[in-house]
């Protein structure tokens, strides 16, 4: 799922006021923690939309037509899709 900067942006301010408030970090750059949660957030969408993208492409590859919403696809789309997030150590 892809979010835009606006959202991707909201929710690292939102982490970064929960850090703070629950002192956890002292922040001595705010605009640098700021800008490294972006990043770690996109990144992780990046991954995560990869690995959706091999999942589909794995099930729709298969001999056996599998339906979409069928309780068998989502089956092996969570295998695939977990397994090519281990791949990337998530």
């Amino acid at each position: 799922m892809r979010l835009s900067d606006d959202r991707i942006s909201h929710i690292a301010h939102l982490i970064a006021d929960g850090i703070w408030r629950d002192d956890l970090i002292d922040f001595t750059k705010e605009k640098q923690a700021l800008i490294s949660i972006k990043e770690i957030i996109s990144n992780y969408l990046s991954v995560e939309d990869h690995a959706d993208t091999v999942a589909r492409h794995t099930i729709q590859s298969l001999s056996k037509d599998v339906p979409e919403g069928s309780r068998e696809w989502d089956i092996l789309y969570r295998k695939y899709f977990e397994e090519e997030l281990a791949k990337k150590n998530f």
